[in-house]
């Protein structure tokens, strides 16, 4: 039988140039997520984007561009990604963060 379930959406907005220790910080959240227990992380790669700079990031032919947007999305429950936030801060530094409750659908055959 599928059921739905509530649970916690966290999405932390960057770029693929931004490091941590020399490894791409998209990657070091993601094993620290992993680290921590949480369910599920995914990383997006944005072929177009811009943030508080301003400047454009693309990914058309004549750019190629090395710095893309990337969305990195971890879900479980919030009292678990709620833990996972402290852990967050100092590898993340400054950036965009959302949180947003979810219906996670279990289940199924």
């Amino acid at each position: 039988m599928t059921m739905l379930r509530e649970a916690a959406l966290l999405r932390i907005y960057t770029s693929e140039r931004r490091r941590l220790d020399g490894r791409p910080l998209h990657e070091a959240i993601v094993l620290l997520a992993r680290e921590q227990g949480l369910a599920g992380a995914t990383v997006l790669r944005g072929p177009l984007g811009y943030g508080a700079s301003n400047r454009l990031h693309t990914a058309k032919i004549l750019d190629l561009s090395e710095d893309l947007p990337l969305v990195i999305e971890l879900v479980d429950s919030r009292e678990k990604i709620e833990a996972f936030l402290p852990h967050l801060t100092p590898v993340l530094g400054k950036g965009l963060v959302t949180l947003e409750k979810v219906q996670v659908l279990t289940g199924g055959e």
